[in-house]
């Protein structure tokens, strides 16, 4: 059987912590910044992690 691929795009937006958990961008920072508050915009500046109910979905895309 051959080698699964990694998706390419998923693999430049999200990484694997080694506990398993998948480390994504926050939304909603691209533009606009004047109009937020400097409180949103600081907060949106740290990472999060993706849902559990998403973990089947990136296991095809991530899989090493």
């Amino acid at each position: 059987m051959p080698k699964m691929k990694t998706h390419s795009a998923s693999k430049k937006r999200f990484s694997k912590t080694s506990t398993g958990k998948i480390k994504r961008a926050r939304a909603f920072r691209r533009h606009h910044s004047w109009a937020k508050s400097a409180n949103k915009v600081r907060d949106l500046r740290q990472g999060t992690f993706i849902h559990e109910s998403h973990m089947k979905n990136f296991a095809i895309l991530m899989p090493y």
